[in-house]
């Protein structure tokens, strides 16, 4: 590419990635992909940090590695000769306007990786004008968040059971009341898994001072510094019910202790029928799932395996959207993470059946690869790829993309309920 990117306010002085002169242009020259700021951030930021967010569940790696390999195996057939004077990457979901196809996906506990990355990232997607999903385990409180990002905030829930959801419905009330735009509730967690790396790591917050863990802070001085200064992660929207004043330890064992199963269908229709805005189910993978979503008035099918985190046999999320897509037949929205590293894996997410994308590490690991300005780099860089790779591929708006010519090869093939003969879902939209 040349020429300068999409945010610069310098003038270009020459022809060339190296043309244009300003702080957002030697960003790009320094780290143009997501492998660069990946490499980065693996150096600056503690290793148990950096192992919590890259690693999966399991042995860390496989399902991590499947949903990269199932997404690169997605190809995308181009088309040319067509006046691309006005490619648009915008969109509208939920009533509401977007820049671009792809938002922050939610992330808990990022403060472990930088200190308010949660408002690093709000505010990065604030003035993106894209969605961003804090979570219920957010190191930032919600009602701080609400102020960063009024026309941006979106709300992941984690179920709290204790006493009939409670707690739960009060999540509820409280993002209603900040004015969240969609209520996102997570299904993929119903267990505790375990993720090796973490084991071996000992990680814990607040952080145990073990021999290992004073060497991982001591190869992160930067890291160290910044936690120093801020202090460890607190999970903010816990205090209302451990208590004000509560300690860093007291809320990570309050989280501990409530956070133990998953959702089921009927405390969703209970969700449903507390939330007024758009609700997302987020996790789905199988058809008969997304079905009975729709079937309870939900609005939004988010597709994921939790980025490899939760079940290393789970299919690559990828594989799973043409299904899903083609079972709900329009009815709700289809949402989308699991390896969206560039604009490229946005179109062809896009081009197998989503309406929207998100991303997790993708806007994560720019935070703790360069600080507080990451944000904005990560957002500018997928603004420019998504217009970038849709203007190749000769489509001019989102509504292209969903149609674009593609071959996916590995979709999966579910059974219909009650019938023993494999099939294969088709595409929602033919190509």
């Amino acid at each position: 590419m040349s020429g300068s990117s999409t945010g610069d306010t310098g003038k270009p002085t020459g022809w060339g990635a190296g043309a244009t002169e300003t702080p957002a242009a030697r960003l790009r020259r320094r780290f143009p992909t997501f492998e660069d700021m990946n490499r980065r951030a693996r150096l600056r930021v503690a290793r148990f940090a950096y192992d919590f967010v890259a690693g999966g569940v399991g042995q860390g790696a496989p399902n991590v590695a499947h949903n990269r390999a199932a997404m690169d195996a997605v190809r995308i057939v181009p088309r040319y000769a067509l006046d691309l004077s006005d490619v648009r990457i915008a969109t509208r979901l939920f009533g509401r306007d977007y820049a671009a196809p792809v938002g922050v996906a939610p992330m808990g506990n990022t403060g472990l990786v930088w200190p308010r990355t949660d408002a690093i990232l709000a505010a990065a997607a604030q003035a993106a004008r894209i969605p961003y999903v804090s979570s219920t385990v957010a190191n930032v409180g919600m009602e701080e968040l609400a102020r960063i990002a009024p026309d941006s905030l979106w709300f992941q829930l984690y179920g709290l059971p204790a006493d009939n959801h409670r707690l739960s419905l009060d999540l509820i009330r409280r993002v209603e009341a900040v004015g969240v735009h969609a209520l996102v509730v997570t299904l993929d967690v119903p267990m505790r898994q375990k993720r090796v790396h973490d084991v071996r790591n000992g990680l814990v917050v607040p952080f145990r001072y073990r021999p290992r863990t004073v060497f991982d802070i001591a190869r992160a001085p930067l890291w160290a510094m910044e936690m120093l200064r801020k202090g460890q992660p607190r999970f903010e929207n816990m205090k209302k019910y451990v208590g004000e004043t509560a300690s860093v330890g007291e809320l990570a064992a309050f989280v501990q202790r409530n956070m133990t199963t998953g959702v089921t269908w009927d405390d969703i229709a209970r969700f449903r029928e507390a939330w007024p805005r758009a609700l997302v189910l987020k996790g789905i993978q199988h058809p008969a799932d997304a079905e009975r979503a729709v079937a309870l008035g939900v609005d939004g099918i988010w597709v994921s395996n939790h980025g490899g985190r939760q079940f290393d046999a789970a299919p690559a999320s990828i594989d799973t959207v043409p299904a899903v897509a083609a079972a709900v037949g329009g009815r709700a929205k289809i949402l989308y993470d699991g390896s969206i590293r560039s604009g490229l894996d946005v179109l062809r997410a896009l081009a197998v059946g989503a309406d929207f994308c998100f991303a997790g590490r993708a806007f994560l690991l720019p935070v703790a690869a360069i600080g507080e300005a990451g944000g904005g780099h990560a957002t500018a860089s997928f603004m420019e790829e998504i217009r970038s790779t849709f203007g190749q591929a000769g489509l001019r708006s989102v509504e292209e993309a969903q149609q674009a010519p593609v071959l996916h090869p590995n979709a999966v093939r579910f059974e219909p309920e009650g019938n023993a003969a494999g099939v294969e879902a088709p595409r929602r939209r033919a190509g």
